[in-house]
């Protein structure tokens, strides 16, 4: 629900309206008292020219039609800053709202909060303090194929001879190799560091068999993690469930009762609709973004499914409850080291954050004008908290730990080539991950390539 300000103000004007022809007739009713805004504060992005940085406010409580202003405040010299300092003007996307800010200077410490301004008085987020980009621009990375090639095909072997059907997720494993759901050919494929590649389970037929590894059966594949024992998840798009291959070669269904439906409970007795993204946290627990249910669900390691955020609605809708913030079809999720949980959305052209306490904010993008973050379909972190993002659109973004944003590779076109930055070329990349090395891989979908870039 986007509102302008005319809008509010009408709106406001028509209540008022009502209100008096309620005290013209002689009734006498409860009037909840208008209290002072209270806004919870966005994470704040900055870009590398150093020039602008994304943010924006959360209402804690419902929106008050007599809200008359809100925004972000920030200053470079208060460390407290009101709405007598820089601000923005916004528009309440329902609960919330995002911004930006320009006319940034380079290498320069602000201070920054959310502010709402309604009858009675002003109502401010926590302050956030950031520091912008010196001004200079990366060269980005080395973007080399791993493996696979143009063609379209299912055959084992070395680099450029081994062939890919369409790769979707894929996965830095412990063991050092790495791991691709390759959808089209129905199949997990194993990846060395060499680039040579074998099939570790699936036959390139659509199925749903567990049992031994090398007669199992998967349907389309979409993304995969590894836990620290070994053992391999993986989002069963097709069949509708979460299935785990063992290091003893294993596979079994780990939760989902095959169908597509919503459902929480233990095991298959639980239910998903085309389930897309998986990652893992410390504790073993697994998270899902359900894409089919536009909700994020939640595993246990004894395989108990519970709904984690999201509300099944197809929407835009950031809230400080989990279970009544909405989604629209989230495609990856990463977690970092505080157990905040990150959702790439497509549809929504956003990274959604969610904290351990189920505050459901925009970590940056959602603002389709802007085109931030494109169309992004997987997310990963790497082992020292930068977020690595995959864009549809033909790049690959990083979201430091210090929250500057930057492009790695490709330059937001479709086609293929190999070279530094920009001059790296990607077709829809779908998945992203991070080895040890701190090198990124790429499952190129359209390409049908596994490609590697070496950051400098």
């Amino acid at each position: 629900m986007k509102k302008s300000f005319t809008k509010t103000i009408l709106f406001a004007a028509f209540l008022f309206a009502v209100a008096l022809a309620g005290t013209s007739c002689g009734k006498k009713g409860n009037v909840t008292p208008v209290t002072v805004p209270d806004l919870t504060t966005m994470d704040v992005v900055t870009t590398e020219s150093g020039t602008i940085a994304y943010t924006g406010g959360l209402f804690n409580g419902s929106t008050d039609v007599s809200l008359s202003s809100y925004g972000i405040c920030y200053s470079a010299t208060n460390q407290t800053p009101t709405t007598a300092d820089k601000k923005t003007t916004d528009t309440v996307i329902l609960y919330a709202y995002t911004t930006k800010l320009t006319g940034l200077s380079p290498k320069t410490t602000y201070y920054a909060r959310a502010y709402a301004v309604n009858s009675a008085g002003t109502g401010y987020g926590k302050v956030v303090q950031f520091t912008t980009g010196d001004g200079t621009t990366s060269t980005g990375g080395t973007v080399s194929t791993l493996a696979g090639n143009t063609a379209a095909d299912f055959v084992d072997g070395l680099g450029g001879a081994a062939l890919f059907n369409s790769p979707q997720g894929i996965t830095a494993g412990t063991d050092g190799n790495i791991y691709v759901a390759d959808s089209f050919n129905s199949a997990i494929r194993k990846v060395t560091a060499a680039g040579d590649v074998t099939t570790l389970s699936g036959n390139g037929s659509i199925g749903y068999v567990d049992g031994p590894i090398a007669a199992a059966q998967f349907y389309a594949p979409q993304s995969l993690v590894t836990d620290a024992t070994g053992n391999i998840y993986v989002a069963d798009y097709g069949n509708n469930n979460i299935r785990k291959i063992t290091p003893a070669g294993v596979v079994s269904t780990f939760a989902g009762s095959g169908d597509a439906g919503y459902a929480d409970g233990t095991g298959t007795k639980a239910t998903f609709n085309s389930p897309r993204g998986l990652a893992i946290d410390g504790s073993g627990n697994i998270f899902v973004a359900d894409l089919g249910n536009n909700l994020i669900r939640k595993i246990t390691p004894a395989g108990v499914v519970t709904t984690f955020a999201g509300s099944r609605g197809a929407s835009y809708l950031d809230n400080a409850t989990a279970t009544s913030a909405t989604f629209n079809k989230p495609n990856g999720i990463a977690i970092d080291a505080n157990n905040n949980i990150y959702v790439a959305e497509t549809l929504n052209h956003a990274i959604r954050k969610i904290t351990p306490a189920g505050v459901v904010t925009t970590f940056v993008g959602g603002n389709k004008r802007t085109g931030v973050v494109g169309n992004p379909s997987a997310i990963a972190f790497d082992k020292s908290w930068n977020l690595f993002i995959a864009d549809q659109n033909g790049r690959i973004l990083e979201i430091t730990k210090d929250k500057v944003l930057k492009v790695i590779a490709g330059n937001g076109t479709s086609g293929f080539a190999e070279g530094v930055g920009t001059a790296g070329i990607f077709n829809s990349p779908q998945g992203i991950a991070v080895d040890a090395g701190n090198n990124v891989y790429v499952a190129d979908y359209y390409n049908n390539r596994i490609r590697k870039i070496v950051l400098q």
